[in-house]
Protein backbone atom coordinates (compact mmCIF):
# COMPACT_ATOMS: atom_id res chain seq x y z
CA UNK A 1 0.00 0.00 0.00
CA UNK A 2 1.20 3.59 -1.18
CA UNK A 3 0.52 6.71 -0.27
CA UNK A 4 -1.46 7.41 -3.22
CA UNK A 5 -3.53 4.44 -2.32
CA UNK A 6 -6.62 3.42 0.18
CA UNK A 7 -5.57 6.34 2.26
CA UNK A 8 -4.65 9.13 -0.13
CA UNK A 9 -6.01 12.92 -0.05
CA UNK A 10 -9.83 11.98 -0.98
CA UNK A 11 -9.73 9.35 1.84
CA UNK A 12 -8.29 12.00 4.24
CA UNK A 13 -9.92 14.59 3.55
CA UNK A 14 -13.19 13.00 5.41
CA UNK A 15 -11.57 9.98 7.18
CA UNK A 16 -12.78 11.59 10.56
CA UNK A 17 -16.39 12.12 9.63
CA UNK A 18 -16.98 8.56 8.74
CA UNK A 19 -20.58 8.07 11.14
CA UNK A 20 -20.45 4.44 9.43
CA UNK A 21 -17.73 3.66 12.07
CA UNK A 22 -18.71 2.94 16.07
CA UNK A 23 -14.73 3.52 17.16
CA UNK A 24 -15.42 7.60 15.73
CA UNK A 25 -18.44 8.17 18.59
CA UNK A 26 -16.95 10.66 21.77
CA UNK A 27 -17.88 7.39 24.25
CA UNK A 28 -15.55 4.65 21.50
CA UNK A 29 -12.51 7.31 21.84
CA UNK A 30 -12.84 7.79 25.32
CA UNK A 31 -13.21 4.11 26.29
CA UNK A 32 -9.67 3.60 24.15
CA UNK A 33 -8.00 6.33 25.75
CA UNK A 34 -8.89 5.46 29.28
CA UNK A 35 -7.60 1.34 28.57
CA UNK A 36 -4.05 3.02 26.80
CA UNK A 37 -3.62 5.31 29.34
CA UNK A 38 -3.62 3.29 32.67
CA UNK A 39 -1.38 0.51 30.34
CA UNK A 40 1.24 3.52 29.53
CA UNK A 41 0.95 4.72 32.86
CA UNK A 42 3.94 6.96 33.20
CA UNK A 43 6.18 5.54 30.25
CA UNK A 44 5.47 6.86 26.51
CA UNK A 45 3.28 5.48 23.64
CA UNK A 46 3.74 4.36 19.91
CA UNK A 47 0.93 4.04 17.56
CA UNK A 48 1.62 2.10 14.70
CA UNK A 49 -0.71 3.57 12.17
CA UNK A 50 -1.18 7.21 13.37
CA UNK A 51 -3.30 8.47 10.76
CA UNK A 52 -5.10 11.94 11.79
CA UNK A 53 -4.63 11.32 15.16
CA UNK A 54 -7.96 10.88 16.41
CA UNK A 55 -6.51 8.20 19.40
CA UNK A 56 -2.74 9.54 19.87
CA UNK A 57 -4.42 13.12 20.53
CA UNK A 58 -6.66 12.52 23.38
CA UNK A 59 -4.11 10.28 24.54
CA UNK A 60 -1.58 12.36 25.01
CA UNK A 61 -3.64 15.65 26.23
CA UNK A 62 -4.12 12.58 28.93
CA UNK A 63 -0.02 13.75 29.47
CA UNK A 64 1.22 9.82 27.44
CA UNK A 65 4.29 11.24 25.41
CA UNK A 66 3.04 9.59 22.00
CA UNK A 67 4.76 9.10 18.94
CA UNK A 68 3.72 7.76 15.90
CA UNK A 69 4.18 5.62 12.01
CA UNK A 70 2.06 6.32 9.30
CA UNK A 71 2.61 5.57 5.64
CA UNK A 72 0.21 8.36 4.36
CA UNK A 73 0.97 11.68 4.29
CA UNK A 74 -2.22 13.11 3.63
CA UNK A 75 -3.64 11.55 6.84
CA UNK A 76 -0.47 13.05 8.73
CA UNK A 77 -1.38 15.96 7.36
CA UNK A 78 -4.73 16.29 8.99
CA UNK A 79 -3.54 15.62 12.38
CA UNK A 80 -0.97 18.19 11.71
CA UNK A 81 -4.21 20.71 11.42
CA UNK A 82 -5.37 19.55 14.58
CA UNK A 83 -4.45 21.46 17.71
CA UNK A 84 -1.48 19.68 19.41
CA UNK A 85 -0.73 18.14 16.53
CA UNK A 86 2.40 19.85 15.52
CA UNK A 87 3.91 18.47 19.30
CA UNK A 88 3.34 14.86 18.20
CA UNK A 89 6.62 13.47 15.90
CA UNK A 90 5.56 10.95 13.39
CA UNK A 91 7.73 8.88 11.32
CA UNK A 92 6.07 8.11 7.82
CA UNK A 93 6.74 4.79 7.07
CA UNK A 94 5.24 1.26 6.82
CA UNK A 95 4.91 0.45 10.47
CA UNK A 96 5.48 -3.00 10.23
CA UNK A 97 9.26 -2.37 9.52
CA UNK A 98 9.73 1.27 10.36
CA UNK A 99 11.94 2.09 13.52
CA UNK A 100 12.18 5.21 15.68
CA UNK A 101 14.36 6.14 18.22
CA UNK A 102 13.68 5.44 21.40
CA UNK A 103 11.86 2.68 23.58
CA UNK A 104 7.82 2.42 24.66
CA UNK A 105 6.35 1.23 28.04
CA UNK A 106 2.93 0.78 24.90
CA UNK A 107 2.67 0.40 21.62
CA UNK A 108 -0.72 -0.46 19.98
CA UNK A 109 -2.75 -0.70 16.67
CA UNK A 110 -6.69 -0.15 16.69
CA UNK A 111 -9.36 0.11 14.26
CA UNK A 112 -8.55 -3.71 12.68
CA UNK A 113 -5.37 -1.66 11.49
CA UNK A 114 -3.17 -5.07 11.54
CA UNK A 115 -5.36 -6.04 8.60
CA UNK A 116 -3.68 -3.57 6.61
CA UNK A 117 -1.28 -5.75 6.42
CA UNK A 118 -2.09 -8.31 3.94
CA UNK A 119 0.22 -11.07 4.11
CA UNK A 120 1.47 -13.31 7.09
CA UNK A 121 4.82 -12.35 6.92
CA UNK A 122 3.93 -8.41 7.00
CA UNK A 123 2.00 -9.19 10.13
CA UNK A 124 5.11 -11.32 11.79
CA UNK A 125 7.11 -8.25 10.94
CA UNK A 126 4.89 -6.04 12.65
CA UNK A 127 5.16 -7.43 16.14
CA UNK A 128 8.60 -7.86 16.07
CA UNK A 129 8.88 -3.82 15.20
CA UNK A 130 6.23 -3.60 18.04
CA UNK A 131 8.76 -5.79 20.28
CA UNK A 132 12.21 -4.07 19.19
CA UNK A 133 10.34 -0.54 20.41
CA UNK A 134 8.72 -1.57 23.95
CA UNK A 135 10.73 -1.62 27.50
CA UNK A 136 11.27 -4.68 29.22
CA UNK A 137 7.62 -5.27 30.57
CA UNK A 138 5.98 -2.89 28.12
CA UNK A 139 2.57 -3.64 26.35
CA UNK A 140 1.42 -4.01 22.66
CA UNK A 141 -2.19 -3.71 22.08
CA UNK A 142 -4.40 -4.54 19.04
CA UNK A 143 -7.90 -4.34 18.66
CA UNK A 144 -9.31 -6.23 15.76
CA UNK A 145 -12.50 -8.04 14.60
CA UNK A 146 -12.93 -11.49 14.94
CA UNK A 147 -13.21 -13.25 11.30
CA UNK A 148 -16.98 -13.72 10.73
CA UNK A 149 -17.02 -17.17 8.57
CA UNK A 150 -19.65 -18.39 10.79
CA UNK A 151 -22.36 -16.09 9.22
CA UNK A 152 -20.80 -17.87 5.63
CA UNK A 153 -23.19 -20.45 3.83
CA UNK A 154 -21.55 -22.48 2.10
CA UNK A 155 -20.17 -21.40 -1.18
CA UNK A 156 -20.71 -17.78 -0.51
CA UNK A 157 -18.01 -15.31 -0.31
CA UNK A 158 -19.89 -11.76 0.41
CA UNK A 159 -21.35 -10.51 4.09
CA UNK A 160 -22.99 -7.45 4.50
CA UNK A 161 -22.19 -5.15 7.44
CA UNK A 162 -23.70 -2.13 7.20
CA UNK A 163 -27.25 -1.34 5.41
CA UNK A 164 -27.57 2.57 6.29
CA UNK A 165 -29.18 5.43 4.15
CA UNK A 166 -25.75 7.23 3.05
CA UNK A 167 -23.37 4.29 3.34
CA UNK A 168 -23.92 0.87 2.14
CA UNK A 169 -20.51 -1.66 3.46
CA UNK A 170 -19.68 -5.56 2.69
CA UNK A 171 -17.01 -7.63 2.98
CA UNK A 172 -15.60 -10.14 0.32
CA UNK A 173 -13.88 -13.30 2.10
CA UNK A 174 -11.27 -15.45 0.06
CA UNK A 175 -11.13 -17.94 2.88
CA UNK A 176 -7.85 -19.95 1.05
CA UNK A 177 -6.13 -16.76 1.75
CA UNK A 178 -7.45 -15.57 4.69
CA UNK A 179 -8.20 -12.57 2.28
CA UNK A 180 -11.01 -9.90 3.06
CA UNK A 181 -11.47 -6.84 0.64
CA UNK A 182 -13.89 -4.51 2.32
CA UNK A 183 -16.27 -2.38 0.13
CA UNK A 184 -18.06 1.10 0.57
CA UNK A 185 -20.45 2.50 -0.95
CA UNK A 186 -21.14 5.90 0.12
CA UNK A 187 -23.20 9.07 -0.75
CA UNK A 188 -20.94 11.85 -1.19
CA UNK A 189 -22.80 15.01 -2.84
CA UNK A 190 -25.41 13.58 -4.22
CA UNK A 191 -23.25 11.13 -6.40
CA UNK A 192 -22.35 7.02 -5.62
CA UNK A 193 -18.61 6.76 -4.25
CA UNK A 194 -16.77 3.20 -3.83
CA UNK A 195 -14.12 2.38 -2.08
CA UNK A 196 -12.70 -1.18 -2.07
CA UNK A 197 -9.79 -1.75 0.58
CA UNK A 198 -8.08 -5.39 0.70
CA UNK A 199 -6.79 -6.88 3.88
CA UNK A 200 -5.82 -9.86 5.73
CA UNK A 201 -7.52 -11.26 8.07
CA UNK A 202 -6.56 -12.91 11.37
CA UNK A 203 -6.96 -15.33 14.28
CA UNK A 204 -6.51 -14.27 18.00
CA UNK A 205 -4.88 -17.54 18.28
CA UNK A 206 -2.29 -16.59 15.42
CA UNK A 207 -1.71 -13.54 16.68
CA UNK A 208 -0.90 -14.69 19.80
CA UNK A 209 1.84 -17.42 18.00
CA UNK A 210 2.93 -13.99 16.42
CA UNK A 211 3.64 -12.41 19.46
CA UNK A 212 5.40 -15.61 20.67
CA UNK A 213 7.23 -15.27 17.83
CA UNK A 214 8.71 -11.94 19.02
CA UNK A 215 9.26 -12.65 22.42
CA UNK A 216 5.92 -11.72 23.82
CA UNK A 217 3.18 -13.12 25.64
CA UNK A 218 -0.52 -12.70 25.93
CA UNK A 219 -1.37 -10.53 28.88
CA UNK A 220 -5.07 -10.47 28.68
CA UNK A 221 -8.24 -10.47 26.24
CA UNK A 222 -11.38 -8.56 26.57
CA UNK A 223 -14.12 -7.73 24.00
CA UNK A 224 -13.87 -4.47 23.85
CA UNK A 225 -11.70 -1.15 25.74
CA UNK A 226 -14.78 -1.79 28.70
CA UNK A 227 -13.09 -5.01 29.03
CA UNK A 228 -16.22 -7.12 28.87
CA UNK A 229 -15.05 -10.96 28.91
CA UNK A 230 -13.68 -12.44 25.09
CA UNK A 231 -16.35 -15.20 24.43
CA UNK A 232 -17.05 -17.07 21.84
CA UNK A 233 -20.13 -15.21 20.45
CA UNK A 234 -17.37 -12.09 20.66
CA UNK A 235 -17.19 -10.48 17.22
CA UNK A 236 -13.94 -8.52 18.43
CA UNK A 237 -11.09 -8.77 20.60
CA UNK A 238 -8.63 -6.55 22.20
CA UNK A 239 -5.75 -8.01 23.07
CA UNK A 240 -2.82 -7.29 25.32
CA UNK A 241 0.73 -9.02 24.81
CA UNK A 242 3.81 -8.30 27.50
CA UNK A 243 7.47 -8.31 26.66
CA UNK A 244 9.31 -9.53 29.73
CA UNK A 245 10.96 -7.98 31.86
CA UNK A 246 14.16 -8.02 31.93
Amino acid sequence: MDDGGYFDERIAARYDDNTSIKEFDAAAIEATVDFLAALAGDGSALELGIGTGRIALPLAERGVRTRGIDLSKAMVARLREKPGGEDIEVAIGDFATTAVEGSFSLVYLVCNTIMNLTTQAAQVACFRNAAAHLDPGGCFVIKVMVPELRRLPPGETFQVFDASERHWGFDEYDVATQGLVSHHFEMIDGTIERLSVPFRYVWPSELDLMAELAGMRLRERWENWNRDPFTNESRQHVSVWEKPPA
